[in-house]
């Protein structure tokens, strides 16, 4: 695997100290490995990061787990063992990164709901005629005036969430106002 000087320890013997706590033999398990490994899981992921994000994972896993490895059974070929670990770390990790990606992707698809506190501080400020003056309103208008007025969102986002042009978000606000106002005036 590794270019060995006479008096240098095995992987093997490596991984062993690191098992009694050896931090220096750890550093060079590491130095001696990782790049190792990085290389072969780089074959499997065209992403630098995440796979660096593994090998450290692999690694840190080694040291924390390191207890473990005293008086258990030893392992011979280190470099298949963490091989073995940095495979299932990368699909683990790939596995979660799709979870992830499906997730956001459901929720950017979903509408955003106003908070009901917010909307009915909003009505309580404006007085309970208001309220009936918005519950009168046409649906379309009504979808207009809470996205825009209670929410706050943009003539852009409002049309994103609606599913219609700006321009359309634009005359029904105006229609909305217009009939707000009729029914709002004494």
């Amino acid at each position: 695997m590794r270019d060995e000087p006479e008096d240098a320890r095995t992987d093997a013997e490596l991984l062993a100290a690191v098992a009694e706590g050896d931090r220096r033999a750890f550093e060079e398990l590491f130095r001696a490995l990782a790049p190792w490994l990085r290389t072969r899981l780089r074959r499997r992921c065209a992403d630098p990061v995440l796979v660096d994000e593994v090998v450290q994972d692999v690694f840190v896993e080694v040291w924390r787990r390191r207890e473990r490895r005293t008086g258990g059974p030893p392992v011979d070929d280190v470099s298949g063992w963490l091989w073995r670990v940095g495979q299932r770390r990368l699909v683990d990790a790939l596995r979660a990164r799709e979870r992830r990606g499906r997730l956001l992707s459901r929720l950017r698809g979903l509408p955003r709901r106003p908070a009901d506190s917010a909307e009915d501080e909003l009505l309580a400020e404006l007085g309970g005629g208001a309220l009936a003056a918005v519950a009168r309103l046409p649906a379309e208008l009504r979808s207009v005036v809470r996205a825009t007025a209670l929410e706050g969102l943009t003539v852009r986002e409002t049309a994103d969430r609606l599913g219609i042009p700006p321009g359309t978000v634009k005359s029904r606000a105006h229609r909305a106002r217009t009939l707000l106002r009729r029914h709002l005036s004494p």
